[in-house]
């Protein structure tokens, strides 16, 4: 029961920040889909490995997705990859941090700004992959047969 409300919340976040930031009312859908694929990713590997590598991972998956949307919808990725990363951003980590920097809880507050750091770099780092992914896969060349060319 919790992994579909978690598929539901983040169905809806991804979808909520493609209303609020004026995307293509056409691609709703498929930004909430691409952000919930990525959060369940991330829920199901969060628990098994490192929460920077669930978010490498999840963000992977993100970028693959929105690679694949963008090509059949003829939209740019960034719409749906921006749309899909938003359950993964860590900004309630950041908040704590911030948090206790005012309470002058240093230790605690370095800790928590130094994991939201390296998960949101780890964000960029998944979507750098698929796109590398992506621009190697395009630039293999697809070699016909000549008796298949005639045809």
């Amino acid at each position: 029961m919790t992994l579909i409300l978690q598929l539901i919340t983040s169905f809806f976040a991804s979808a909520a920040f493609v209303v609020i930031f004026n995307a293509p009312r056409r691609t709703l859908l498929q930004c909430g889909l691409s952000g919930m694929l990525g959060w369940a990713a991330y829920y199901l590997l969060a628990p098994r490995i490192d929460t920077i590598f669930a978010t490498v991972t999840a963000t992977f998956i993100i970028g693959v997705i929105s690679q694949f949307f963008a090509r059949i919808y003829k939209k740019p990725v960034i719409i749906f990859s921006v749309a899909g990363i938003i359950p993964l951003v860590p900004g309630g980590l950041a908040y704590d941090a911030m948090r206790r920097f005012v309470e002058n809880n240093y230790y605690a507050a370095v800790q928590l700004a130094a994991q939201a750091f390296l998960i949101s770099g780890s964000i960029a780092i998944g979507l750098v992959i698929s796109e590398v992914l992506n621009q190697l896969i395009r630039k293999i060349p697809i070699r016909v047969p000549n008796r298949l060319r005639n045809k």
